[in-house]
């Protein structure tokens, strides 16, 4: 068990590692994204570990992968170049 709770903390910092070197500027912070990689895998870990029981090590480690990637995508902001147009004005409404 200690060697599963290891290596999903290994995994989950090296998707939040990943992850800040492909998407460095779509990240709020970087203490925040690789504190979040490790506990996310963690619990995905644990969760999976706690549902299939002891025995399962690569279901668990696909498990770890799979809730880390999914909770460090939650943190995911859009692009800052994203070009901002005033929208159209509604059919039938006068603007001032």
């Amino acid at each position: 068990m200690i060697l599963e709770a290891l290596g999903a903390v290994l995994i989950g910092l090296a998707i939040a590692l990943f992850a800040m070197r492909r998407l460095p500027d779509r990240f709020p912070a970087r203490t925040l994204t690789l504190a979040t990689g490790p506990v996310a895998a963690l619990l995905g870990a644990l969760l999976t570990r706690s549902i299939l029981g002891p025995g399962h090590p690569v279901e668990v480690m696909v498990a770890a992968l799979a809730v880390g990637a999914a909770l460090l995508s939650v943190l995911v902001r859009p692009p800052r170049s994203r070009l901002r147009r005033p929208a159209a004005p509604l059919k039938g409404h006068r603007t001032a």
